[in-house]
């Protein structure tokens, strides 16, 4: 995974927007390795990686905001996708077992399932899912969110994000597919089929120049301060849901 990181050779941009910067937080420059922004006239992208070969993915300064305002929803029995990295950094002590679910047998994994067909979980197992940036590589997203519902403990509680506007993730795409990037409407009315209306609860994040920046797969760390934070509903970078389960779903799913 680590060579599809590695920095592009790009020309610099000739000129800065006002939005953009070259230094890293607290002033300091940024390091001498890391990639120019692309030329504008140029049509490839500064970075393929959402930016990791440069710094902090943008989509994860939104995520990891919303799962510090959740944080006391991370306890008990924990179930992530992938690794338990948001589990151990959010849960902390509020976490008795840590669980992680893969598609494939990894040395963190403690389930291996596809989320859409895992009928081998037991119900009402767990306080707390995780899901970041899961669904765009599920095909069968309603199959998903129906086992996300089941297996979660009566008041146990999803936490879920998925992106609005992105490139796609050609890591993902090469091993399971990337298949979808949704609207807040879109992820309300998928919620609220195996979700009581009432238990759901949506944000979005971003803006215009926090997604020309996403999509030109530029970092966290070459924005300029306060770039991120404004919020235009009609440029949904990434979308974040909480979602409980109550005794009955909207549609009348037993708990």
């Amino acid at each position: 995974m680590a060579s599809l990181y590695s920095a592009l050779s790009l020309a610099p941009r000739p000129r800065t927007p006002p939005f953009l910067r070259h230094r890293r937080p607290g002033g300091a420059p940024a390091a001498a390795s890391t990639p120019p922004v692309a030329d504008p006239k140029c049509p490839a992208p500064t970075s393929r990686v959402f930016g990791l070969d440069r710094g902090r993915p943008i989509d994860r300064y939104f995520i990891e905001r919303f799962l510090e305002a959740q944080a006391a929803d991370i306890r008990g029995r924990v179930l992530a996708i992938g690794e338990d990295t948001y589990t151990r950094r959010f849960g902390g002590s509020r976490v008795r077992r840590r669980d992680v679910l893969h598609l494939w047998p990894e040395p963190q994994a403690t389930i291996v399932a596809d989320l859409t067909a895992a009928d081998a979980i037991p119900d009402a197992t767990f306080d707390c899912f995780i899901m970041t940036q899961t669904l765009p590589f599920i095909f069968d997203v309603r199959a998903a969110l129906r086992h996300a519902r089941r297996i979660l403990k009566p008041g146990g509680v999803l936490l879920l994000t998925v992106p609005g506007i992105s490139q796609v993730s050609r890591y993902d795409a090469e091993r399971w597919g990337d298949y979808w990037r949704f609207t807040p409407q879109a992820v309300q009315r998928l919620l609220e089929e195996h979700f009581s209306a009432e238990a759901v609860r949506i944000a979005t994040y971003g803006n215009v120049r926090v997604a020309a920046a996403l999509l030109d797969g530029l970092a966290q760390e070459d924005l300029e301060p306060g770039v991120l934070d404004p919020v235009d509903p009609d440029y949904p970078v990434l979308m974040t849901a909480r979602a409980v389960r109550t005794e009955r779903g909207r549609r009348g799913a037993e708990s």
